[in-house]
């Protein structure tokens, strides 16, 4: 048995609920014993890099920690071994590599909002089966700034969202916030341990954290398909390290190898 982690497949019914429903919260992925690591070599990293929170600063400043598997021995065994690799097999096909991972903490006194976007809208990736996980090291819940998700709103497919991120804005780190029909937003509530699985179409949003005792921390990776490549971006292939199948871009399959 793992000592970090759960590993695990997923079953035909939850297949056909994250294809019907765009998400699927797939339980417990990280032991007690993994998300205590996870937690201190986190906040280690956290702490080194991040300042108080500050109103009038950026949202990467305020909420992101970019490539904390470079910087967490426990967080790259599971962007790179863990149980997340298996299951995004499942969705997305023999060829995957992972291409995000980060930190977003929403740390106790951060009130802000994020607004109803698509993953896809900030970095769109194509073909369009990429998976964002998120791993709560927190219970979440509404007072803490969970997530709020439309369920099915994937299958309406890519937003254009040109005009609002673009080769002029994407640098300005310019928020997307779309309109919505609230009246079918649901808060996606976790315990500490457990991931969320969604679609790379699917709308999604969070309110601040208005908690006076609780941080709300969550471990953000992304995968795709091995040879998705970035749209935005004269549609070069998408570094990220190759972990299952094969790819046709060199760059990739060289990426990351010597971690």
């Amino acid at each position: 048995m793992n000592k970090l982690f759960n590993h695990r497949k997923l079953t035909t019914a939850e297949l056909l609920q994250f294809h019907e429903q765009g998400y699927l919260n797939v339980g417990r992925t990280l032991t007690d014993y993994g998300l205590e690591s996870l937690i201190t070599e986190s906040m280690a990293s956290w702490k080194a890099e991040k300042q108080a929170y500050n109103d009038s600063a950026s949202w990467l400043k305020n909420s992101l920690l970019v490539d904390i598997h470079k910087k967490s021995p426990t967080a790259k065994s599971f962007y790179f071994n863990g149980p997340l690799v298996d299951i995004t097999e499942q969705l997305i096909g023999p060829n995957i590599k992972g291409v995000t991972s980060q930190l977003t903490f929403k740390m106790r006194g951060n009130t802000k909002a994020f607004g109803w976007h698509q993953d896809n809208g900030y970095g769109e990736l194509d073909p369009y089966n990429a998976v964002t996980t998120l791993t709560a090291l927190d219970d979440t819940d509404e007072e803490n700034g969970c997530l709020r998700i439309i369920p099915g709103s994937h299958k309406q497919g890519q937003i254009d969202v040109s005009h609002i991120i673009n080769s002029d804005t994407k640098s300005k780190q310019v928020s997307i916030d779309l309109e919505v029909d609230e009246s079918k937003a649901i808060p996606a509530k976790m315990k500490a341990g457990e991931t969320l699985i969604f679609s790379c179409f699917f709308l999604h949003q969070s309110q601040g954290n208005f908690s006076k005792t609780r941080d709300r921390r969550i471990l953000f990776l992304r995968y795709s398909d091995a040879d998705a490549v970035e749209v935005y971006n004269d549609r070069k292939p998408r570094l990220g390290r190759l972990l299952r199948g094969k790819t046709n871009f060199q760059e990739v399959a060289e990426y990351e190898q010597d971690l």
